[in-house]
């Protein structure tokens, strides 16, 4: 019987309130148009910052993994073809018996020419040159440079220099992490940004439906479900402009990663930033969270100054 009875109030309420039904008038007070766009183009802002805290890192990574583990020696120009053939190869033996090193190779003259053409034009070899001899290594991973293997290539060939990336892999990192830090300071000036434009929507929502709150409040509605109305047309509004600012950097993400493939291991980029891609639907969600919570708040500060 009890349940026969709370069908028929149920039934009554809906007829009393249809589905959909605005007692607010938001959907003039909050209009479609203004809200959704500012909110669009906060979340466009959220991607860019997002998208270069992404990228410093993939950077840092990179260079982390490639310049800085790369070692080059110079064996010093001989007098004698013979001497010099022989000193490059006692420090290339060297090298390649040294736990810490991947890989050593010999530069070829060709290769050699190849890396100061920029510099010296082609045909180096016409220039008569004490060129040295030229060995790449490359340092395993996980593994430093060892302290004395400047002084151990020393004494196998007097005036050989070693030069490693080290110090320039530390700028390049803290190069990183202050775009990093950028980026996630201009994450929280937008999401500050997104709340205020949601705050004064909000706001000029009562203040347009005043009468209309100041009514339904005094009949007995609570705080929670005037500021629930209000609650989830911000939430909307918010979330198709999280929406529409996620498609329309979709674009921005393509030409991101093809621009930074050339600097990805072995010259390949994926077709896009998997780890930006895979953040693109939580965009629509924070715009509507930050949307939902930002008007309760605002409404029920509101409200408390009715009383």
């Amino acid at each position: 019987m009890s349940r026969l009875v709370e069908r028929q109030r149920q039934r009554h309420a809906r007829r009393l309130r249809p589905a959909g039904f605005d007692e607010f008038g938001l959907r003039t007070a909050m209009a479609d148009r203004i809200l959704p766009f500012l909110v669009a183009a906060m979340s466009f802002l959220a991607l860019l910052a997002l998208s270069g805290a992404v990228g410093a890192a993939n950077l840092a990574r990179e260079w982390r993994h490639g310049a800085g583990s790369a070692l080059t020696v110079q064996v010093p120009h001989a007098q004698a073809a013979d001497a010099q053939a022989a000193r490059a190869s006692a420090v290339l033996a060297a090298l390649r018996d040294t736990p810490a090193i991947a890989e050593a190779n010999l530069l070829s003259d060709d290769q050699l020419g190849d890396l100061l053409a920029p510099w010296l034009g082609t045909g180096v070899e016409r220039l008569s040159l004490p060129l040295p001899s030229v060995i790449e290594a490359r340092l395993r991973d996980g593994r430093d440079l060892p302290p004395d293997l400047a002084g151990k290539l020393d004494s196998i060939a007097p005036g050989t220099l070693v030069e490693n990336h080290g110090p320039w892999l530390a700028r390049l990192t803290a190069l990183a992490r202050s775009l990093q830090a950028l980026a996630a300071l201009a994450l929280l000036v937008v999401a500050a940004v997104a709340v205020a434009v949601v705050a004064v929507a909000t706001r000029a929502g009562l203040v347009a439906r005043r009468a209309a709150v100041e009514i339904i409040h005094g009949l007995g509605a609570t705080d929670g479900y005037i500021a629930g109305r209000f609650a989830t047309r911000a939430m909307r509004l918010a979330g198709w402009g999280g929406v529409f600012g996620a498609l329309a950097g979709v674009p921005l993400l393509f030409e991101l990663a093809h621009l930074a493939a050339p600097f990805a291991r072995g010259g390949e980029g994926t077709s896009a930033p998997s780890a930006l891609i895979g953040t693109l639907p939580a965009l629509p969600v924070l715009a509507g969270a930050i949307g939902w919570a930002t008007a309760q708040v605002t409404v029920r500060r509101w409200l408390r100054r009715l009383r």
